[in-house]
């Protein structure tokens, strides 16, 4: 499967009051430090690049890039942009209750925040766990942390069950799914504001297409080959 490399960028609508939040601190401090400072140009002048700088990494955080998705009922498509740090067989024991491989994407503040639907299929499970907030690479936050845990049946009866976890950083977890809505591969069905990590849990004989320390595209990267 090729898919295309992302051609087009917005702003994802989670951001708006973020964004919004951050003008009117930089509003307010520089109008501050004009009031109070208004003599110290080289301090003012640090201000206006400080200023411009967080502007620039709220907005990098909220970016939303125009990807083409390629779709295949047998490609698992990564459900977000970051590094797989995870490859291992596992125990799922929230909703599955077997044995799975479990692939894990972390997702630093510089990827895109987006996630999305790695098959086609139904929702058949959708739950939100409060939780910590350990870091994203703690063996235990995939059971620990704030999570929200999400399965899809495909066409061929196939179940995937797959998480957004929030981190020490990532404090809030933005998802759209429901149970019995249809989901569509490569659509979005959350969002994590700045980072963090998604697991996903895949059948025994699934046909694993990353590696350790691989860095992959959401929507873009194949994940994994189904057998049916």
């Amino acid at each position: 499967m090729r898919g295309t490399n992302h051609y087009k960028m917005t702003i994802h609508k989670e951001g708006y009051t973020s964004i919004a939040l951050c003008i009117l601190f930089i509003f307010v401090l520089n109008a501050v430090v004009h009031y109070l400072l208004p003599d110290t140009t080289w301090f003012i002048w640090i201000i206006y690049i400080l200023s411009f700088a967080l502007f620039v990494i709220i907005l990098q955080f909220f970016r939303s890039p125009a990807i083409k998705v390629v779709k295949n009922d047998q490609h698992v498509i990564c459900p977000a942009d970051g590094k797989v740090v995870v490859i291992e067989e596992t125990e799922e024991t929230e909703y599955l209750k077997d044995k799975r491989i479990q692939v894990s994407v972390f997702m630093s503040p510089i990827n895109v925040h987006i996630n999305r639907n790695p098959i086609s299929g139904i929702v058949k499970y959708y739950r939100y766990h409060p939780g910590k907030f350990l870091v994203a690479w703690h063996p235990k936050s995939s059971t620990e942390n704030e999570r929200t845990t999400i399965v899809i049946e495909n066409k061929a009866g196939i179940l995937v069950l797959f998480r957004q976890i929030a981190g020490a950083l990532a404090r809030r977890i933005v998802c759209y799914s429901k149970e019995g809505q249809e989901a569509v591969q490569g659509e979005e069905f959350g969002f994590i504001k700045f980072g963090s990590r998604v697991d996903i849990f895949l059948p025994l004989g699934t046909e694993i297409k990353v590696g350790l320390g691989d860095t992959v595209k959401g929507g873009i990267t194949v994940l994994a080959h189904l057998k049916n």
